[in-house]
């Protein structure tokens, strides 16, 4: 553990998916490095879940958070704007609340930060630093592939004309491999006079406007990319600060002491057989897809457990704000299943309405496969138990983190059609399903997944890359804040 008096302010966007790995991080700060942390997290208050997440008492005694206002941004962006365009302007407009806590934070409980760090949503804060006059770091809570796209975006706006899925060539990023318009164009890029277009700029050239960057996977998972970014020759010109690359960062399991209706069945199921059906804690299927997925889970003769929620009417991400606050419907869900589908699969299925315990049920030892939207919570929590995947993305980076798993890792599979396209019907869920859970190629898949599982451990162990790395954050925050002192020691608090 490092000697620091180092206190970390995190600053955090809305969502569970957000808030998991900013909470994580900051853990590891106090229990690994020594620091003080107060994360400052802009709440949904949405469900449960999030609630029991931001229980204070669970986190160490250096660890504090503080909630601040959820802003209304219903004036501010159309009825209709995606997950992204309102997630930015939320944290564009709690910026008067932030700079007025950390104000608090210093006068009333004489606790004052010496680095800001915020996640992706929150680079527009990174000025509110420079009036303290302390460092500033962006965590990417996501993979370096996603990263090398995001700070490229701006230069690709410049060079590209018209609809970047209309392009017919792939599109180079420097020092990695192309991007693919069919398959990897992020939803933020599909249509330029949205309002998202015109926030994943924004955001791509905030990154880079930090004193470095956090990133959460490890050093051996994504060597080629992370090169690419400390290469002046390729990437580096546009990052232009370190990448710490610290995690695997994740919720740990708590399954020895876990018990319910679920672990009971999936104690009863043999090793690696059952495959776990569920597409985060924002997304979710149509009707008709569901429909097909209920049959082509049938169809494969293979055990499931699957976290259903009430279909979708318009977009993938249109549940984000409202997850888990379904008023009592979670009784009728299963009204959405083909008729019968229950008693048919009664011997080889379990179904859960809305919420599930993810991480310990991925970490069952008869948990053999994992049907996921790609989500960058999910993958790692996959990997991380050595998981195989069937790739099924819903949107924001999704189809980036598909393309890595499917194409680079070689840890999943995925459908022809695309499920943003299409519907996939049943015979190619069937397919896919048995194709992870009992064909040769699915065994393979599972072999590499086990490899990153134990690499990712060996990562975060002492003297490993990800240990390793977070000391060199440290010693670069160190570095900067002496160097700050030094400069001006009187500088106040503004």
């Amino acid at each position: 553990m490092e000697i620091t008096n180092q206190h970390a302010a995190l600053l955090c966007s809305p969502g569970m998916g957000h808030i998991n790995p900013v909470l994580e991080l900051g853990k590891r700060l106090v229990t690994h490095q020594n620091f003080t942390a107060t994360i400052f997290v802009v709440p949904l208050h949405t469900s449960k879940v999030e609630s029991e997440l931001l229980d204070a008492s669970a986190f160490p005694r250096s660890l504090d958070i503080i909630e601040l206002p959820s802003p209304d941004v219903s004036g501010l962006v159309d009825p209709d704007a995606v997950v992204v365009t309102r997630l930015a302007e939320m944290m564009r407009q709690v910026r008067p609340a932030f700079r007025a806590a950390l104000h608090d934070m210093i006068k009333f409980r004489h606790r004052r930060p010496t680095m800001l760090i915020v996640d992706l949503f929150g680079t527009e804060s990174l000025p509110i630093a420079e009036e303290f006059g302390i460092p500033k770091y962006v965590y990417i809570a996501s993979n370096a592939w996603f990263l090398s796209v995001m700070i490229y975006s701006p230069t690709l706006d410049d060079q590209v004309k018209g609809k970047f899925v209309d392009l017919e060539d792939p599109l180079e990023i420097p020092g990695c491999r192309q991007l693919l318009p069919e398959l990897d164009i992020v939803d933020a890029l599909l249509d330029r006079s949205n309002q998202q277009y015109d926030e994943h700029m924004l955001m791509g050239r905030g990154i880079p406007k930090g004193d470095g960057i956090l990133i959460n996977i490890w050093e051996e998972l994504e060597p080629k990319s992370l090169a690419a970014l400390r290469d002046e020759k390729f990437l580096g010109r546009f990052a232009n600060v370190p990448v710490f690359p610290i995690g695997p960062l994740m919720r740990p399991n708590v399954s020895s002491g876990l018990r319910g209706d679920v672990f009971d069945w999936l104690d009863e199921q043999p090793n690696e057989s059952v495959i776990y059906v569920s597409f985060g804690s924002g997304g979710a299927l149509s009707y008709e897809q569901m429909v097909e997925l209920a049959w082509g889970l049938e169809m494969s003769q293979q055990r499931f457990v699957w976290v259903i929620r009430p279909p979708i009417i318009s977009s993938a991400d249109e549940i984000f704000f409202t997850a888990g606050n379904h008023n009592g419907e979670n009784n009728n869900l299963t009204k959405y299943l083909p008729k019968g589908f229950l008693g048919r699969t009664k011997d080889i299925g379990f179904v859960i309405p809305l919420w599930a315990p993810q991480v310990d049920i991925l970490a069952h030892p008869s948990v053999g496969g994992f049907l996921t939207h790609c989500g960058w919570n999910s993958t790692l929590e996959s990997i991380t138990n050595g998981v195989p995947m069937i790739a099924w993305p819903l949107y924001a980076e999704q189809r980036l983190n598909a393309t890595l798993l499917t194409e680079e890792l070689g840890v999943a599979v995925r459908s022809k059609i695309p499920p943003w396209k299409n519907v996939v019907e049943r015979e190619e869920i069937e397919e896919m399903v048995r194709k992870i859970m009992e064909d040769e190629e699915g065994f393979a898949l599972r072999d590499r997944a086990k490899n990153l599982k134990f690499s990712g451990a060996k990562a975060l162990e002492q003297g490993g890359s990800s240990y390793d790395a977070l000391s060199q954050f440290t010693k670069h925050a160190d570095m900067l804040v002496q160097f700050a002192n030094g400069v001006d020691s009187s500088s106040q608090v503004p």
